[in-house]
């Protein structure tokens, strides 16, 4: 499930293990999401701060990874798209005191259609943690 090329494209060990605090924790988290024109702004947060602070990482890792043109491809149906097209679409990270908050937007339907499935998914694996990760995983 590890390593470049693999179920996990670029994840490492590190963003793994973030994965899996994030979801043990995921009712500690709480997020918001808004459609936008071309998109969606949302705001996920947490009370805890050492939380906060590994969504933070988490989020600045992924993005990271996005302008690095390394392809994560673990949990979600939408990231394989929006990485494939990283320079298609603008994203805007903002760290609050509590977590982040992300406003992603394209001007592409396809690109659009895909921010709002990605927001979704993550909606999922904060209201559900680990069971909507598996399905994701089983395709559904």
């Amino acid at each position: 499930m590890m390593g470049s090329g693999g179920m996990m494209g670029a994840a490492t060990t590190a963003d793994m293990s973030s994965y899996m605090d994030l979801f043990d924790h995921h009712t500690a988290i709480r997020r918001t999401v808004e459609q936008v024109p071309g998109g969606v702004r949302t705001t996920t947060e947490s009370d805890d701060p050492a939380l906060a602070a590994r969504l933070q990482a988490h989020v600045s890792s992924m993005y990271g990874h996005l302008q690095q043109g390394q392809e994560v491809q673990c949990m979600s149906d939408s990231l394989p798209l929006l990485f494939r097209n990283a320079g298609g679409y603008q994203r805007r990270l903002t760290l609050t005191a509590k977590g982040v908050s992300v406003t992603e937007t394209s001007s592409d339907p396809q690109l659009t259609q895909a921010i709002r499935a990605h927001a979704q998914e993550i909606t999922s694996f904060v209201d559900e943690g680990m069971p909507a990760m598996m399905q994701g995983m089983m395709g559904g």
